[in-house]
């Protein structure tokens, strides 16, 4: 399976946010922005590792941003944008991906759907990479210095840029060492990478996405203009025991003496999760999505279930708010495991392990849980989706 890395661009002063800390370490509800920018990217499938470039003073702020999440020593930026961006792929390319997703800390908006649909038309035949990006809509008007109309601009054809750009990493980089040696006329019409890649002949494909996905500039644009909506829903899920030595819960395997019988994984955990996402956006049961009469599920892992869900919310604006899971079962034990269970469950979906509660119960000895027949899992999801 293809590599992609996301490089997250970190390093800009923005001058014109104002405030005493630069705006990706700024607060967006609790969290630095930088921290959102991250969670969008964590559970894209296909995008294995993130790597950060900061500006030289800021580790303080990065550590922070980013505590818990375990990423490798940031890169440090230089005096420009392009500069920035060739020092972080550089940093990669010892242990080069197949592709990189350029994106600009400040854009924590963006969807994990959004970031998917780049990187799988970058992977197409033929194609060096793709950016992110929405149609003109409003009447375009050149003016000259003194303020006068000159023209009205066509925009048919015509689209705004965003982050994240996706392109094969190889390619990319050899356009950013070719871009470094330009002048600073030169150098100053570069004002993305899709630029850089444009000047090195690299073929490049738009993908439609949207104004949620809007860049932090200014102090206002911290404040959410979609008005959210609190929803709940309820899922649960059984598996019975069959030959094998040991279960999977939660994404995490589990020595007993018996394996839990199903179609996938049987990860009884991450089925009643799943459900539970996917009944918040009323988008009906795992069994809809990933028929158990379909052999190519047969022996999958469930986090690709739970991230498909995760995916579905987000491409609807929805963000997870918490994940309570708990399961039923006379053994094994599930106290030893909890803590890897709420690890595994928080990276899958993209949030704090906070978000995340694993209890456990029996039935003292009731029912087919209670002589040892299976497990039984039932899970509340609360999330938070634009109104209407």
């Amino acid at each position: 399976m293809a590599r992609c890395t996301a490089l997250i661009v970190a390093a800009g002063r923005g001058s014109r946010f104002g405030g005493p800390l630069p705006k990706q370490y700024a607060l967006l509800g609790s969290k630095p922005v930088l921290r959102h920018t991250l969670a969008a990217f964590q559970a894209v499938p296909g995008v294995d590792r993130m790597r950060v470039v900061i500006a030289a003073g800021d580790e303080p702020h990065y550590q922070a941003a980013t505590a818990g999440y375990g990423l490798a020593p940031p890169v440090l930026g230089g005096a420009s944008r392009q500069e920035s961006v060739l020092n972080g792929l550089e940093a990669l390319e010892e242990d080069a991906p197949d592709f990189v997703a350029v994106h600009d800390a400040a854009r924590p908006f963006v969807a994990r759907a959004e970031v998917a649909a780049c990187l799988a038309a970058a992977a197409r035949p033929g194609i060096d990479g793709a950016i992110l990006g929405v149609p003109l809509a409003d009447t375009l008007k050149r003016v000259t210095s003194d303020g006068v109309i000159a023209e009205t601009v066509p925009r048919q054809d015509l689209w705004r840029a965003q982050t994240p750009q996706v392109f094969r990493f190889a390619a990319l980089l050899r356009a950013h060492r070719a871009a470094a040696s330009l002048g600073a006329t030169e150098a100053t019409a570069l004002t993305d990478d899709a630029a850089v890649a444009e000047r090195a002949g690299l073929r490049l494909v738009m993908v439609p996405g949207s104004d949620d996905n809007r860049k932090i500039t200014e102090a206002r644009d911290l404040q959410q203009t979609a008005t959210m909506e609190t929803r709940t829903a309820f899922g649960f899920d059984v598996h019975g025991f069959g030959p094998g030595n040991a279960v999977v819960l939660g994404g995490v395997t589990v020595p007993h003496g018996r394996a839990l019988a199903g179609h996938s994984d049987a990860d009884v955990a991450l089925h009643a999760l799943t459900d539970a996402v996917l009944g918040t956006i009323g988008a009906g049961d795992i069994g809809k999505h990933f028929p158990p009469s379909d052999a190519q599920w047969r022996g999958a892992s469930s986090d690709r279930f739970l991230r498909h869900a995760i995916g579905l919310l987000a491409g609807r604006g929805g963000r997870i708010v918490h994940l309570d899971l708990t399961l039923i079962c006379e053994a094994p034990r599930i106290g030893p495991h909890r803590e890897a269970m709420v690890d595994s469950i928080a990276r899958i979906a993209g949030v704090d392990r906070d978000r995340v509660s694993v209890k456990a119960t029996t039935t003292e000895g009731l029912g087919f849980t209670g002589r040892g027949e299976g497990i039984a899992a039932q899970a509340v999801a609360t999330v938070e989706v634009p109104r209407g």
